[in-house]
C-alpha cells in the first residue's frame, strides 16, 4: 500500500521519486491570458486618455469662442463711446455756430449716423442749466455765463451703448449788451 500511496503522491506532485514535472501546458496557457489582460487594460487607458484630450480640446474651443465674442463686444462698446463723443463735439459746434439765449428749451438732435456706418449713431439733448453772474476776471459785471448740459448717447451693434454728459458754459452779455470796447479800467458796454 505504501507503494500505491507513493505513486499517487508522486503523480499529484508531478513526478516520481521527488522529481518535479515542468508544467509546460500551464505556462503556455497562462501567457496568452496575461497578454490579453494587458492588452485590454491598455485599451481602456488609451480610451480614457483620448476622452480627456477630447474634453480639453472642446473646452479650449469654447473658451476661444467666448473670448472672440468678448473682444467683439469691447470693440462695439468702443465704437458706441466714439459715437457719443462725436455727439458732444457736434453739440458744442452748434453753440459756436448759433447764438444761444437764456432759458432755451431743450434741443433734441438725433439719431445721427457717424461717418459711413449705418450702425454707429448718436442722439444728443442740450438743456439750459442756469446763469452765472459775477464771473472771475469779468470787469464791471457785463458778462454772464450761460450753463448748458449736453447729454449724448452713442449706439453701436449688439446693443452697445455709451452715455456721456458734458457741461458747457457760454459767455453772454448782460441785459442785452451786444458789443464791448476796451477801456483803461476794463470793459464798458455800449447800448444796442
Amino acid at each position: 500500500m505504501t507503494c500505491s500511496v507513493d505513486r499517487l503522491a508522486a503523480r499529484r506532485d508531478g513526478g516520481f521519486f521527488g522529481q518535479a514535472r515542468t508544467p509546460t501546458r500551464l505556462l503556455s496557457r497562462a501567457q496568452p491570458r496575461a497578454l490579453t489582460r494587458a492588452r485590454g487594460s491598455a485599451l481602456v487607458i488609451a480610451l480614457i486618455l483620448l476622452f480627456v484630450l477630447t474634453l480639453l480640446a472642446t473646452t479650449s474651443m469654447g473658451m476661444s469662442t467666448a473670448e472672440l465674442f468678448m473682444a467683439g463686444n469691447e470693440m462695439f462698446h468702443r465704437r458706441a463711446s466714439d459715437a457719443s463723443a462725436a455727439g458732444v463735439e457736434a453739440a458744442i459746434a452748434r453753440f459756436v455756430a448759433t447764438p444761444v439765449a437764456r432759458g432755451a428749451a431743450p434741443l433734441w438732435v438725433g439719431p445721427v449716423s457717424v461717418g459711413q456706418s449705418t450702425v454707429d449713431r448718436y442722439t444728443t439733448v442740450t438743456r439750459y442749466s442756469g446763469t452765472e453772474s459775477g464771473l472771475p476776471q469779468s470787469s464791471a459785471e457785463k458778462l454772464v455765463g450761460l450753463h448748458f448740459e449736453i447729454d449724448s448717447v452713442g449706439e453701436s451693434a449688439r446693443n452697445a451703448t455709451d452715455e456721456q454728459v458734458q457741461g458747457v458754459m457760454v459767455l453772454s452779455g448782460l441785459d442785452g449788451v451786444a458789443t464791448f470796447r476796451r477801456m483803461a479800467d476794463g470793459l464798458d458796454g455800449a447800448t444796442p
